[in-house]
């Protein structure tokens, strides 16, 4: 199998992700959506021939001993992919994701113009947020492309692995794989603090240390980015408890009023053209009222209320508004976002121009659509 030319299809089809087992046909995801390619299926022997042309002696002493591998390649004139190899009933499987070598910008992205100006936010934890595969590595790059071009700030990534690649411009950025450049994350990040960086961006936060670390990092003036995968906003304030144990919940619900500056939680929604999707993006800005909520147990379920009443004052949205933004600006059909909102029954009352007179969440956000 030349894997080579299956990538470059994979490319030619705009998918951004190629998945192959013994077997079975090449399988590539566009849009979201699993399609087979006209490929002959690749035998045992073929999976085998990749793995010994694509992965360095580290990495094959590392895969044949774990049965997995998680990392990072470029193929010059290319592409610069992610890619997964792992073993399935006694065999090889991969999974590719295609990296684009340059980092996308904001407008590109057509992400919510308040995403930039988290960045330049002097300190803070900012957590982007979302399932798998819904964009938040391309997300991150974006945000800290947009400091590198506007500010002048030393910034320190610990990456699992290295997806896009960071050029120096106004900033100086050190990239550090785990595996490669530093043993773990919690390696990585032990002693991050020493290497005065400005802004810390953290690939992903998996574990109680990680998250630790991250907390202690914004607490002492950093700004810190990293991803989790998690639903949305509210479900990202549990997860982050749920590290801990329940008796430190009260230390952690400080730290986290005191330092969190924003979560952004992605969903990439299928464009009404058919070509692509387009992010709807839910939004919480740690306001007094939210640090507030944050606090207290017993107000944290009013979160997601005041996210929706901050739109105009704050930036912020709940995933609802976001599809409706999306909808009145004909980017998304109406089946897309009933499909992919979190009350469908107000949803499809609110598409058709009926509200309750006793709900006014909605208020800021139909007069900014105004």
């Amino acid at each position: 199998m030349n894997i080579r030319a299956i990538l470059e299809q994979t490319l030619q089809h705009r998918a951004s992700d190629l998945l192959l087992k013994a077997g079975t046909a090449p399988t590539i995801r566009i849009d979201g959506e699993l399609r087979p390619l006209d490929e002959p299926e690749p035998s045992n022997q073929d999976l085998d021939g990749i793995v010994e042309h694509i992965l360095t002696p580290k990495q094959k002493k590392i895969f044949y001993e774990n049965n997995e591998i998680d990392f990072a390649f470029s193929i010059p004139g290319v592409s610069r992919f992610r890619a997964n190899f792992f073993h399935q009933r006694g065999t090889v499987a991969m999974a590719f994701r295609q990296i684009p070598f340059g980092v996308p910008n904001m407008d590109q992205l057509n992400l919510p113009e308040v995403l930039a100006d988290l960045t330049l936010k002097p300190r803070g934890l900012v957590l982007v947020t979302g399932t798998v595969g819904q964009g938040k590595s391309t997300t991150l790059a974006s945000m800290i492309d947009n400091v590198n071009n506007t500010k002048a700030r030393n910034i320190i990534t610990v990456e699992d692995p290295i997806e896009f690649l960071h050029r120096d411009n106004l900033s100086l950025i050190s990239q550090r794989e785990v595996g490669l450049d530093t043993g773990t994350f919690h390696s990585g990040l032990k002693h991050i603090l020493r290497q005065d960086p400005d802004i810390i961006l953290i690939g992903e936060i998996r574990e109680q240390e990680t998250m630790r670390v991250a907390l202690m990092a914004a607490d002492t003036g950093h700004l810190v980015l990293s991803t989790l995968h998690t639903p949305g906003a509210a479900q990202t304030i549990n997860r982050l408890l749920s590290f801990f144990p329940p008796h430190e919940h009260d230390e952690v619900r400080y730290l986290l009023a005191a330092n969190l500056t924003a979560i952004v939680s992605l969903r990439l929604i299928p464009h009404k053209s058919g070509q692509g999707r387009v992010p709807a993006v839910e939004i919480l800005i740690n306001t007094p009222t939210i640090s507030d909520y944050l606090l207290d147990p017993e107000k944290t379920p009013l979160i997601h209320k005041a996210m929706s009443e901050g739109v105009s004052q704050y930036g912020m949205q709940t995933f609802d508004q976001a599809l409706m933004r999306l909808y009145s600006e004909d980017q998304i059909d109406y089946d897309q976002a009933l499909k992919n909102c979190s009350n469908p029954a107000e949803f499809d009352l609110r598409a058709r121009g009926i509200q309750s007179a006793s709900d006014g969440t909605w208020d800021e956000f139909e007069a900014e659509a105004s």
